[in-house]
């Protein structure tokens, strides 16, 4: 099948999941088309299968804000038509599906039917979908695209509470390959980051307040005044100023470590002995599925689609959001005892390993032939 995939290029989970999608599916032989404004941050070209076409956004002194969903929806008619386009699948409601909608019924002049796959990751929903300004558009985006999924239940059940959506959503969980969760690295490595009788805490993200950055600074607190221990953060973003000030204030800026964008975060979540993610809202949490596939059990709130990846009790464990007194708690009860320890990370593997690319792109592959 001849497939275009349309998805933000960024470090974010929606053009994460896109990315590997199209590379997963490029493996199983299908053609895949990524069109975008660039290229995308996991993206790898050197496949036969595997095609990127830039849309490009000309600058004209008439617009203060340059047109990007009119450059994208030409760009697919003309992408569509020159490479025979069988299907079309968008990440994200708006501007997507909507330049995505556009395209299709300018296709449509010329005789020319795509059908359009529509995937909801989240913010597209519950934060810029529900502003009284979009939420007409993302309505009608979603009533006119072909198949909608959405990448969680609880993220489903949103979209129907904010929206009145006329087509069914499926659910089609993200992915992660577990092919690629080998351990490559030496226990020397490990030195590099902590002492032999220190524990690893990890927290990744990009450091906005819904992330609740300082919670993730307040339970290190409590977890290294029992248990000797590390915390180092990964991303970059406008909360990591204040919580350098807050690790200062509690005098513990010599146990966190503020990496920015690592480009070796499979090494830190390898060594990692304990994931932290207590946001505020998390449509999925791809990134603690990426710590659990490492072996890292998982303190977070229950918000959003938590609780469909992070499973109480087994893989780790879940909280009201800004309870911190509960998550450091909990994050000290298995990081005290070897033996639990041990299980949570195996469980915590075991559970990633549901959500195997192998598991998932068959069921998009199955709506692709539905559409």
């Amino acid at each position: 099948m001849k497939i275009a995939i349309v998805c933000y290029p960024t470090f974010g989970g929606s053009g994460v999941v896109a990315t590997e999608l199209g590379i997963a599916l490029a493996e199983k032989g299908h053609e895949v088309h990524f069109i975008t404004y660039k290229q995308p941050v996991r993206l790898e070209l050197l496949h036969k299968h595997v095609h990127y076409h830039e849309v490009e956004v000309p600058s004209y002194p008439l617009f203060h804000y340059q047109p990007y969903e009119l450059a994208l929806s030409s760009k697919l008619v003309n992408m569509i038509k020159k490479y025979d386009i069988e299907l079309l699948h968008v990440h994200y409601a708006i501007p997507h599906a909507y330049a995505g909608y556009m395209a299709k019924k300018m296709l449509a002049e010329e005789g020319i039917f795509v059908p359009m796959v529509t995937t909801l990751h989240g913010t597209d929903i519950t934060l810029v979908g529900s502003h009284p300004f979009y939420k007409p558009a993302v309505t009608f985006s979603i009533n006119k695209s072909d198949i909608v999924t959405s990448v969680s239940q609880s993220l489903k059940e949103d979209t129907l509470r904010l929206f009145d959506i006329e087509n069914e959503i499926y659910v089609v969980p993200n992915f992660i390959d577990m092919s690629k969760s080998t351990n490559p690295f030496t226990p020397c490595q490990r030195e590099l980051m902590a002492d032999n009788n220190e524990k690893i805490i990890t927290h990744i993200s990009n450091l906005r307040p819904v992330k609740r950055i300082k919670d993730v600074i307040e339970i290190f607190y409590r977890i290294q005044k029992e248990i000797p221990s590390k915390l180092i953060v990964v991303g970059e973003g406008p909360d990591k100023l204040s919580a350098e000030k807050l690790c200062k204030k509690l005098n513990i800026e010599e146990k966190v470590f503020f990496v920015g964008n690592s480009s070796e975060i499979d090494k830190i979540l390898c060594f990692s002995d304990l994931f932290l993610l207590p946001s505020e809202k998390e449509s999925f949490g791809l990134v603690a599925l990426e710590a659990m596939v490492c072996g890292a059990p998982v303190i977070s709130s229950n918000t959003g689609g938590l609780p469909e990846v992070n499973i109480q009790g087994y893989s780790g464990y879940l909280s009201d959001v800004g309870n911190v007194e509960e998550m450091a708690k909990n994050a000290i009860s298995i990081l005290k005892d070897e033996e639990k320890l041990s299980r949570f990370k195996k469980n915590a593997k075991e559970v990633a390993s549901r959500f195997d690319t192998k598991k998932i792109v068959p069921q998009y592959e199955a709506l692709y032939k539905k559409a």
